[in-house]
């Protein structure tokens, strides 16, 4: 055992048993490789991510590249869902030196944490274009002591491309008001009309992408943004990138078709995927919309979700050293599980194959293995017996070795769970969601809340890491969408005390925008700013959200105003590629949008409060905010909103909607609300 042995990380301990000596990141590496004058080896990657599964496989426990890489570095694993800073600050570099990007992320760098070399993957012996592991550590150990002037060289010309990165979120400028709409056109070129989604392969659920369309249809009422929002889901629902058998969504899929997945399950994805699915069930109200949202959480319940209720990182996509090993079938299993009819009812819908149904994307042949998949939505009148026969399988699948479950739980990701849990439990009038969603939020509450800080990961009931933007982002968010569930105000108030907190800590005074780590942070070669949206949106995407409506629930325009920095501040990198930045649009679109700030108050919860809420909810712009004000919550909320104070609570009901800085006649009933907005409209 090495020393990783004592780690918390899954991802870390799958390396503790390897011949290479590592170490995790700490101060112990750095002075020994001082001490010893060895360049460092730095390896990140994650717990479910197949190739650096292969990379170890092949060098990491191979006795002779270790016997090399212990003479030559001072070896370091990082797991990038622990330390996404350290990740981000490589990751740019590797992408400055090669142009491209992934994991497993292989860097060489000095013992003053400066790099000079960086690729992903390295098989074990060369290739045409990629050198292996038993040629690049020689080469490595031979310019290190004989040719040391000239890495030194490269570390200085890597520091000073790096530090070009910093000025990204340093500019001024404005967003002209169509920006919207230009990249709303731009995601239509891209859009792919007979299978969904964005381009072709690979192709990625990107659901941020889908909910800037739908912010856009509410806003223009162009069809084609809900076309292409409701071809999406649907392709991708019917396709093998859904879990058929035991539900939730693989990581992406490799082909243009939707059919053959990246095998692994993260949380983020299905969070993210939670929220397009119930939006647009509320849009279309197509019920397999609203089937597939109910089903993500019955795969949530069932594979990560902790004892306490909060929720685990992820689900590996090998097993057995096989990637999808776990999800697919040959046909022979198909007929020894099921009897005659069945068998031949779930091989037809479900195209599956005797020589297999996809080609193996090394050899491009086909492996006699199946994807489950559909062409066409089950007809109601085989649902019953679909469902029989899924359960069946699942069954016998649940007896295969099951891939390892990254059992971490990361503070960021858990909010982008709860809020996505918060609002589909009001989209689908489902309580037991929002339940779920508070009892997340007790768990992250409790442990890794600490004087105001987060701590970004709890293991074993053990939290630790300093918490860096996405989770006070992502967190502010969950408990602005608990508010709006709930309508408690101990959710907004903390909403708003950590995201003081992140101001105080993250935010760019000068420039506008938030650094990714806060300023008492370790410092590495620069302190970054995140808003490209990739698999997930970034942290001051989901923080310019955040702003906006904290700033409409309290009237506080301060967090309104640095939204809008933050947009002027990376105007120039959104104004020149507006689909990698969709998330700040869409939060610019709510901006934009003259949504309502409706204020309800009555003595107690009545069924004419939850109707005068649900009727706001539906009838009024997308962004609007819903203060309610009780008997029970006055003391608290006017602390939280002060202009709240000039609201009465009287036993009779009363609302009082604004909109455009002009408020409306207050109504004393229902039905002069529902009169009032049936007669609401953008321009009065």
């Amino acid at each position: 055992m090495n020393r990783l042995a004592n780690e918390k990380s899954p991802y870390l301990l799958q390396h503790a048993e390897n011949p290479v000596d590592w170490f995790p990141w700490d101060d112990e590496a750095f002075e020994m490789a001082k001490r010893e004058d060895k360049p460092v080896f730095l390896s990140i990657g994650y717990a479910t991510c197949h190739w650096c599964h292969v990379m170890e496989h092949e060098s990491f426990e191979d006795e002779e590249i270790a016997r090399r890489m212990n003479e030559t570095f001072v070896s370091i694993k990082v797991d990038r869902e622990e330390r996404p800073d350290i990740d981000h600050t490589y990751m740019t570099v590797c992408q400055m030196l090669t142009g491209q990007g992934g994991w497993p992320l292989t860097i060489v760098m000095t013992p003053d944490k400066e790099p000079f070399y960086a690729a992903t993957y390295l098989p074990k012996h060369s290739r045409p274009n990629r050198i292996g592991m038993m040629e690049f550590v020689p080469a490595i150990k031979n310019a290190w002591e004989n040719d040391r002037q000239n890495i030194m060289k490269s570390v200085e010309r890597i520091k000073e491309g790096f530090s070009k990165t910093l000025e990204l979120g340093r500019g001024e400028g404005t967003l002209p008001e169509d920006i919207t709409q230009k990249a709303r056109n731009l995601l239509q070129d891209r859009f792919d009309d007979a299978e969904g989604g964005f381009g072709s392969a690979p192709k990625f659920p990107s659901p941020h992408n889908l909910l800037f369309l739908m912010n856009r249809y509410r806003a223009d009422d162009n069809p084609k943004d809900l076309e292409m929002v409701r071809l999406t889901l649907k392709k991708m629902r019917l396709g093998g990138l859904w879990d058929h058998v035991g539900f939730g969504f693989h990581r992406y899929s490799t082909d243009q078709h939707w059919l053959l997945p990246h095998f692994e399950k993260m949380l983020y994805d299905q969070a993210t995927l939670l929220m397009a699915y119930s939006e647009a069930w509320q849009l279309t109200g197509e019920p397999f919309f609203r089937q597939t949202a109910l089903e993500i959480v019955d795969y949530l319940d069932e594979c990560l979700t902790s004892p306490e209720g909060a929720f685990y990182s992820a689900e590996d996509a090998d097993s057995e050293g096989e990637e999808g090993k776990f999800y697919v079938w040959e046909t022979n299993e198909i007929h020894k599980i099921l009897n005659e009819g069945e068998a031949a009812l779930f091989l037809d819908l479900f195209g599956l194959e005797d020589d297999g149904n996809f080609l193996d994307e090394a050899t491009h042949q086909k492996t006699g293995k199946n994807i489950p998949h559909l062409k066409k939505k089950v007809s109601d009148d085989l649902k019953e017996q679909v469902k029989g026969i899924l359960s069946k399988l699942k069954n016998e699948r649940d007896k295969r070795v099951r891939p390892l479950l990254d059992d971490k739980i990361l503070t960021d990701w858990n909010g982008l769970m709860i809020a996505a849990l918060a609002k589909a439990g009001v989209i689908l009038e489902e309580p037991g969601f929002i339940e779920r969603a508070e009892k997340a939020w007790s768990v992250i509450e409790r442990h890794c809340l600490n004087n105001e800080q987060l701590l970004h990961r709890l293991k074993e009931r053990e939290a630790a890491i300093e918490g860096m933007a996405d989770d006070y982002a992502f967190v502010i968010w969950g408990l602005i969408e608990l508010y709006n569930a709930t309508f408690k105000p101990e959710y907004l108030s903390r909403s708003i005390q950590l995201q003081k907190q992140y101001d105080d800590d993250f935010y760019d005074d000068q420039h506008g925008g938030w650094f990714f780590t806060s300023e008492y942070a370790e410092k590495l070669l620069g302190r970054q700013k995140e808003i490209y949206d990739g698999a997930i949106p970034s942290s001051n995407s989901v923080a310019a959200h955040n702003g906006i409506r904290l700033s409409r629930l309290t009237a506080k325009p301060e967090f309104e105003q640095k939204t809008l920095s933050m947009l002027s501040t990376f105007s120039g990198q959104i104004l020149n590629a507006p689909t990698g930045y969709l998330h700040s649009l869409h939060a610019y679109g709510l901006y934009q949008n003259e949504a309502a700030e409706v204020v309800i108050t009555s003595e107690h919860q009545t069924d004419e409060v939850r109707d005068a809420v649900r009727l706001c909810r539906e009838k009024l712009p997308d962004g609007t905010v819903i203060l309610l004000k009780t008997r029970e919550n006055a003391d608290k909320l006017n602390r939280i909103a002060p202009f709240v104070k000039h609201y009465p609570v009287h036993e009779k009901f009363s609302a009082y909607v604004c909109q455009n800085y002009e408020c409306k006649k207050p109504v004393f009933s229902f039905s002069e609300l529902r009169e009032l907005i049936q007669n609401f409209t953008p321009d009065q």
